[in-house]
């Protein structure tokens, strides 16, 4: 008798597996269904004409064993045999101590292979996938794919997912659902500016808050796949898999490969829903910022854009001054402290405090910061090296390419031949650097000497680490290694963070080149992108937030005029939009006149006055019709109160932008809802000759009123924004101005 059905369910998902055919057959991911299933092995479908003689059983690991034509599961060989497995169920287990996990082997005695899945679907209706395949031959196993799919409800007639550049990442796309193969391929050793954050399917015209959608993510940091596939018989898998170099994973007898954890999310309520899914997953991991210490996440000052690469202790001491009097938390040195360090050419890899321009060391600055009771953050790129460096120059064989290169001579020139042969060529240099191979243990072994050493020797509570090019010709010893690389990476991390377990890590990547929970399960926060614009960083930023809380994505005031763009914004607008992120600065503060400072100051107290609900609520964002205007907000759990924000990106079609709605409150409760920045009267935001009555005197109406109903908005210059602050106010006590106060 086969095995019971595996049948995983949370409020509004479920993951249902048939095992009638021997075969773990993937019924259905989506909706709910109910305490109560039919009997499946009445359900196969039929057989048509000219097709095979048996019902085509779509596998947890597709094959054409089973009949399946669409993209197979797994790719392997053992040297051009055994290339078509036939896995079968040997055994499914729910684990006793968790309801929602379950692992399911399948093997394949004539191939020598068995797959073990592991398959977790969390209390907030997360569902993780991933795969462990073991050779259980005599010989060498290659796998060239192993990829982790969910069945997509027929339904689904749009694909949505993301791309980008530098400084313009996490842009939507759209298309229509068609019969074959959508694939996304992403090939820079790193996860990429355009990267696909998510991959969407969902029913017409599915929004924020409408309509379904099955959405995944592969939490990987190196090469990958992501794909949407409709075979001839009209079902459709989504899916994802690490993409494998030549002979990358070549398993010897005994050996295995596991693949990345797929992450999934079914929503009846649009991409919010998804968002839900995924923040409830982040907020309830042991290691979530904040979640043992209950520590706010600080205000940031970056000093990048106010000093670059001129490093003089006068100067960052002020900075250091200014930023304290004005409320920031934790304070970040970047690029230019080490040897040799006077520009982007030279000195990668050599990990020494520059004793030229730090004769004490950097105690000097540390104590500074630490004693106006900032922390103190430092910039590290440890996975470069630029050629240009001492250390490149005694170990040109711990660069990484497509051939092996030779170790320096004992007289610290570098040979003519190793054991690999001559000294192959380079990859082409980006930003004047090469990536250091990690998967040589003494390079390894190296920088994690380093990195240690400076959290050891100083009072660091922060690394903002960063990677600042694509993995072109990644090689080790002669074979590919972004697979072995990304590895080493990881593991890099993981022993830091044992060693300083209260050190913080961010993961910067050019901006937001490596945005993936595969690194976020190492790092406490990602950079969104290296564009400050708060026009750029509203799609920026909107589309990282449906996956990452933003707690999790660094998020900067810069200077009037962005570096990036050479657009002016004022602060307002470039405040509100660094409101719904984790908040900071990245501006030259001494440059501040007096009006900027007190504005400043009190943009730092209305953060931190929010930032509690900020990260913690439900992110909802508005299906506007005018395109012009966006809507974003967050709300809190239990309804008590919510921030919104309403954005000018352009201008609008119309004369005035309407009522405009604000999701995602209790609908039968009373709320009040006040502009709280910036001030009504101010005419670089506002271009109106009279206002709406609310937008100084606030109102209040109920949360169904304002979902449906909405409010009149005030007429907002393009490129501006306002912030909207709402509290519930029914059963509260009276203030003695006679307003409602919130509820304690």
């Amino acid at each position: 008798m086969p095995p019971a059905p595996l049948y995983l369910r949370r409020p509004g998902t479920a993951l249902l597996i048939d095992f009638s055919t021997g075969e773990p057959a993937l019924v259905h991911f989506g909706a709910d269904l109910g305490p109560e299933l039919p009997d499946l092995s009445l359900l196969r479908d039929p057989v048509p004409h000219s097709a095979l003689d048996t019902p085509v059983t779509l596998g947890l690991i597709p094959q054409a064993s089973s009949g399946w034509r669409g993209r197979p599961g797994l790719r392997g060989h053992r040297n051009g045999g055994s290339f078509s497995a036939r896995l079968r169920l040997a055994s499914a287990e729910n684990d006793q101590s968790d309801p929602g996990s379950a692992v399911i082997t399948q093997s394949d005695p004539d191939g020598c292979i068995t797959v073990r899945t592991e398959v977790r679907l969390s209390d907030g209706g997360l569902l993780q996938l991933r795969h462990a395949l073991t050779n259980d031959g005599p010989d060498t196993y290659f796998v060239e794919e192993l990829a982790a799919v969910l069945p997509v409800g027929r339904a689904a007639t749009e694909i949505l997912d993301l791309t980008g550049r530098w400084c313009r990442e996490s842009h939507p796309q759209r298309l229509p659902l068609h019969q074959g193969t959508w694939v996304r391929s992403g090939r820079h050793g790193r996860t990429g500016h355009d990267s696909s954050l998510l991959l969407a399917a969902g029913t017409a015209g599915f929004g924020y808050r409408h309509g379904q959608v099955w959405a995944v993510h592969l939490g990987w940091s190196g090469n990958h796949e992501s794909f949407v596939d409709t075979a001839g018989d009209g079902r459709t898998v989504i899916g994802a898999s690490e993409l494998l170099g030549s002979a990358e994973i070549s398993l010897a007898p005994g050996a295995g490969y596991e693949t990345p954890w797929l992450f999934a999310a079914y929503s009846d309520a649009g991409l919010d829903g998804i968002s839900e899914a995924f923040y409830a997953w982040f907020r309830g991991r042991p290691h979530h910022p904040g979640a043992a210490s209950g520590k706010p996440r600080p205000v940031v000052l970056n000093v990048w854009e106010a000093v670059y690469f001129d490093h003089r202790l006068p100067a960052l001491l002020d900075l250091a001054r200014t930023a304290a009097a004005l409320g920031v938390e934790r304070y970040v040195l970047d690029d230019g402290w080490f040897r040799g360090r006077r520009n982007d050419t030279a000195g990668l890899g050599d990990w020494y405090v520059d004793e030229q321009l730090w004769p004490d060391g950097l105690t000097p600055l540390v104590d500074a910061v630490t004693g106006h009771g900032m922390e103190f953050g430092l910039w590290v790129e440890p996975e470069m090296v630029n050629e240009d460096s001492d250390l490149a120059r005694a170990h040109p064989d711990w660069i990484a390419g497509p051939a092996a290169r030779p170790a320096a001579s004992a007289d610290g020139a570098p040979g003519t031949a190793g054991p690999a042969g001559p000294a192959g060529r380079l990859p082409e240099r980006w930003r004047h650097q090469q990536v250091l191979d990690l998967v040589n243990p003494d390079a390894w072994q190296y920088i994690f000497d380093r990195l240690d050493a400076l959290l050891r020797e100083n009072r660091i509570s922060y690394l903002k680490w960063d990677q600042n090019r694509d993995l072109t010709e990644m090689g080790h010893a002669g074979r590919p290694s972004v697979h072995a690389q990304t590895r080493a990476v990881y593991r890099l991390l993981d022993e830091l963070r044992r060693a300083h377990p209260g050190v913080e890590i961010e993961s910067c990547s050019s901006g937001g080149a490596r945005v993936d929970l595969g690194i976020l399960e190492r790092t406490d926060r990602v950079w969104g992108s290296d564009c400050n614009d708060a026009l750029e960083r509203q799609t920026i930023q909107r589309w990282t937030g449906m996956v990452v809380p933003p707690e999790l994505v660094g998020s900067h005031i810069g200077p009037t005029t962005s570096h990036t763009t050479a657009r002016t914004h004022d602060l307002s607008f470039r405040a509100i939009t660094a409101m719904f992120g984790h908040f900071g600065l990245e501006w030259d503060l001494r440059q501040l006149d007096p009006a900027e400072r007190d504005e400043l100051g009190r943009v730092i107290a209305l953060f931190k006055q929010y930032r509690g609900l900020l990260h913690s609520g439900t992110m909802v964002r508005a299906d506007e019709p005018d395109p012009a205007l966006r809507l974003h907000g967050v709300v809190a759990h239990d309804g008590s109160e919510a921030l919104y924000a309403l954005v000018s990106v352009a201008t609008s079609f119309a004369e005035v932008p309407g009522r405009v709605c604000l999701p995602g409150l209790h609908p039968e409760a009373r709320y009040r809802v006040e502009a709280v920045y910036p001030a009504a009267d101010d005419r670089h935001a506002f271009i109106q000759t009279v206002p709406p009555a609310w937008l100084s005197a606030g109102v209040e109406a109920t949360g169904r009123y304002l979902a449906v109903a909405g409010l009149p908005m005030p007429v907002l210059n393009p490129e501006h924004g306002v912030l909207l602050a709402v509290r519930r106010v029914d059963h509260a006590q009276a203030s003695p101005d006679g307003r409602p106060v919130r509820n304690s």
